[in-house]
């Protein structure tokens, strides 16, 4: 019973909360921190993901194929955080470029980001508002559910 309200607790944390500010990196190896993340007072959707992640890799390459209108339509931006281990980061980049994902692309290897985002599973996907609080937030895929954060992205410009 103390872990359901352990849950219930972190769960009301994270709804309407700032991201963690924490170092990461790009895919050129420069650090940047997550406090950074800017869209000029626009949606910004942040999308936890590995290159082993079958689901993750669907779900990015579906929001690919509508991305560009999602922005023309909303000026949204989708920041895409691979959690691949050391091991595993070199296969980010040729994986994104094969792929042609125009997303900021940054990586956590050690998870630090992650784990103060709560983020267990993955994908994971968090929707921010113009004031970067987390206002919506979605764990696994199924094909489809794109339009269902879409329909989010369009409640915050209304």
């Amino acid at each position: 019973m103390k872990r359901y309200y352990y849950l219930l607790f972190l769960m009301s944390a994270i709804c309407l909360s700032q991201i963690p500010s924490v170092d990461i990196k790009t895919l050129e190896n420069t650090i940047i921190n997550t406090s950074e993340f800017e869209n000029n007072g626009n949606p910004i959707v942040i999308s936890f993901w590995a290159t082993w992640c079958k689901p993750c890799k669907q779900e990015l390459e579906n929001i690919h194929e509508v991305y560009s209108d999602w922005q023309e339509e909303t000026n949204v931006k989708l920041i895409a955080i691979s959690i691949d281990d050391a091991r595993n980061t070199s296969k980010i980049k040729p994986l994104v470029n094969a792929k042609g994902w125009e997303y900021e692309i940054y990586q956590d290897s050690n998870r630090e980001f992650a784990t103060k985002m709560g983020v267990n599973m993955i994908p994971h996907t968090f929707l921010l508002n113009k004031e970067k609080e987390i206002v919506w937030d979605h764990v696994t895929y199924t094909d489809g559910d794109e339009e269902d954060l879409y329909e989010k992205i369009l409640e915050l410009i209304d």
